[in-house]
């Protein structure tokens, strides 16, 4: 099967062992826009916030989160498959920065996983996922510790947090964000952090 990813420049590839070759493209927001609104339109996507919206209002959030020199987002694809979407961001630029103290050197994460295999369970795919993305954020970015404020009900991603090596912070309340081009809800937000000497020990 053709890649149709092979063409666009990635900013990190990695193989990984016994899982396959893991590429992180910046996002195209109208190209990518129909496989992420099929993402987040799911139900088990309710945590991302963006359910309900149409595919063109998802290409203009990411259109916009473009324009930012802050916030960033990529498509991370394994063996040309669409496989997760993830968003970089300056926690000092970002509601979460208000929530704890911000040290240098820190950079936050948000991670939607494509949607289950329907032929059935993959064990380790998760982990071998996410191994790549903290390799290229805190390697490729130069970064020494990434913050995740998952949702506090959205037990099954604080879970695979933690099982990936993350300590658990406190919970906190982000506040609500009401801006002619973002609106964010008040959020109860679990932190947690993975400092770059515990995911790449020496």
């Amino acid at each position: 099967m053709s890649d149709p990813y092979a063409s666009r420049t990635a900013v990190h590839e990695q193989v990984v062992d016994g899982f396959g070759t893991v590429r992180v493209l910046p996002l195209d927001a109208r190209t990518d826009a129909p496989v992420i609104h099929r993402w987040v339109s799911e139900d088990r996507a309710a945590f991302w916030g963006m359910t309900g919206l149409t595919e063109d209002q998802v290409a203009e959030v990411y259109a916009h989160m473009d324009t930012l020199d802050t916030h960033h987002a990529f498509l991370v694809v394994r063996d040309g498959e669409a496989a997760a979407l993830l968003q970089t961001y300056e926690p000092d630029a970002d509601r979460v920065g208000e929530c704890y103290p911000v040290e240098p050197g820190d950079i936050g994460v948000h991670l939607l996983l494509a949607p289950p295999d329907p032929q059935g369970a993959r064990p380790g795919w998760t982990s071998r996922l996410l191994a790549a993305v903290t390799a290229y954020v805190l390697a490729g970015l130069d970064r020494r510790r990434i913050v995740v404020d998952p949702d506090v009900r959205n037990d099954k991603a604080i879970a695979r947090f933690l099982r990936q090596g993350f300590t658990a912070g406190p919970v906190v309340v982000l506040p609500e964000i009401d801006l002619p081009d973002v609106y964010l809800p008040e959020k109860k937000a679990q932190l947690a952090f993975l400092r770059r000497e515990v995911a790449f020990p020496v």
